[in-house]
């Protein structure tokens, strides 16, 4: 049977982007259809604006940081509309790269809506078209839980266009979300309150990154609520009242939900095609990519499985080159390196302490930054390595402070070609800097599984 195109994307973010223009580029006749924002979640509500957000925040902490290298200087207010009008040009810039990518791959681009009529056709703007090949690659929402009240919250998407900076916000969820925003408001001058289920926020991350970095929060001046859940919200007239379940209440000018998300799934047809979904609403697939319909592809965050947009940009090549060219290979999710844009920020990568097999050995440091030595600011960096027992290998990662991110990107190089504590201890550092401590770290802290990694917790 001929179709119109050997490859249809439904979704212009991170995953469908690479897969639609590398895939082009290897002759394949490709289109792809996106009905909101080209660059996806990432791009426009995500990554790439909150951490322009961080930075602005940044900002505020730097000024108060330069009387103690001899600047003197008189913060102001921040201006909210001007460094939002900064921020939309950039994006609208960002959103121009991502089609013209496109355009020039020789990819066909549907500005509309995609939907699926049948395993082969799909509905774009009210006209079908036909494919051999079908990738679902629409990213997920962020969800607003079903309290009383709901409705009077924001979510991160709103967060992005706020006419005016809230004086007083309190953030609801200790995920990345939840913390990073934190920061933003806290930086820029709003007085935050930060509420989460858990005794720490961060929930799946090292337990001395979680510890560090709640103690961070509160010195930065964010009120902590740990092991809350909100209750309801009233509307107090130019307040939001927040109701919290130890019986407390806290009243602010924004209540911001980041409480987790879900994937794109909902209206795309998907039954129409046959495609099966989880309860969650992800799409399950193989180590290829596949749904349980053979010649359609699901990928990126709609599979729920590592949302993070390089994951996604990674699974678009990948099954790029698979169909089209000529190099089938899929990805890894091990020792796939993350960040949090908290502030400070941290990094990590590899297993948790409370992953790590029995025997493992825990190296650990936390020390004053140069900077700090002279700002004043109360704020440690910590540092940890994770050594297998059996093998030498070092198997975790994880860093809080000033360049986090950036840190962490050479030493996930380390761990993903298997390097052993051995090669960081013979790897001669920079100095000075705090990346060296990972090469100069000696003295064992504890060993996984012991009385001393107990006593620890």
């Amino acid at each position: 049977m001929t179709h119109d195109f050997d490859l249809f994307v439904i979704g212009g973010g991170s995953a469908g982007v690479r897969l639609a223009r590398i895939a082009a580029g290897h002759g394949a006749k490709v289109a792809i259809a996106e009905d909101r924002f080209w660059g996806g979640t990432c791009v426009n509500i995500g990554c790439v604006p909150k951490k322009l957000m961080v930075m602005a925040s940044e900002y505020g902490h730097a000024a108060d940081d330069a009387a103690g290298f001899g600047w003197s200087m008189t913060k102001g207010d921040h201006d909210w509309p001007r460094f939002l009008s900064a921020k939309n040009s950039e994006i609208a810039r960002l959103n121009g790269a991502y089609t013209g990518l496109l355009e020039r791959a020789g990819a066909t681009i549907f500005n509309a809506r995609a939907t699926m009529l049948d395993a082969h056709t799909i509905d774009v703007g009210g006209t079908p078209h036909t494919a051999a090949r079908i990738a679902i690659a629409t990213g997920g929402h962020p969800i607003r839980p079903d309290i009383p009240g709901g409705e009077l919250g924001i979510i991160s998407d709103d967060a992005f266009y706020l006419p005016e900076r809230p004086n007083r916000v309190v953030m609801i969820g200790g995920g990345y979300i939840g913390v990073e925003f934190a920061g933003i408001f806290n930086g820029l001058g709003s007085q935050v309150d930060l509420v989460y289920r858990q005794p720490l926020p961060l929930r799946g991350f090292d337990p001395d990154l979680r510890y560090s970095l709640a103690e961070a929060l509160d010195t930065n001046g964010i009120t902590l609520h740990p092991g809350q859940f909100p209750l309801r919200i009233e509307d107090r007239g130019e307040a939001r009242r927040l109701h919290l379940s130890n019986g407390q209440h806290i009243d602010a000018d924004c209540i911001f939900f980041a409480t987790g998300r879900t994937p794109n799934t909902a209206g795309l047809g998907l039954e129409r095609a046959g495609v099966t979904l989880a309860p969650s609403g992800a799409i399950p697939i193989d180590d290829g990519f596949h749904t349980n319909i053979p010649h359609i592809f699901a990928l990126g965050d709609v599979t729920d499985r590592l949302n993070l947009t390089p994951v996604a940009t990674a699974e678009g090549h990948a099954l790029a080159d698979t169909l089209f060219g000529n190099s089938p290979r899929g990805v890894s999710l091990k020792n796939v390196a993350s960040a949090v844009f908290s502030i400070p920020p941290l990094a990590t990568i590899g297993v948790t302490e409370d992953e790590a097999p029995p025997g493992s050995r825990i190296f650990l440091t936390r020390f004053t930054a140069m900077r700090h030595a002279l700002s004043g600011r109360s704020r440690k960096t910590l540092m940890k390595l994770i050594v297998d027992g059996k093998t030498d290998r070092v198997i975790g990662a994880h860093m809080l402070g000033e360049d986090a991110a950036e840190i962490m990107q050479g030493i996930a190089i380390a761990i993903t070609a298997g390097a052993t504590k051995a090669d960081f201890d013979r790897t001669i550092g920079i100095h000075p800097t705090a990346a060296e401590e990972f090469v100069t770290l000696r003295t064992e802290t504890r060993l996984v599984g012991t009385a001393d990694a107990k006593a620890a917790e």
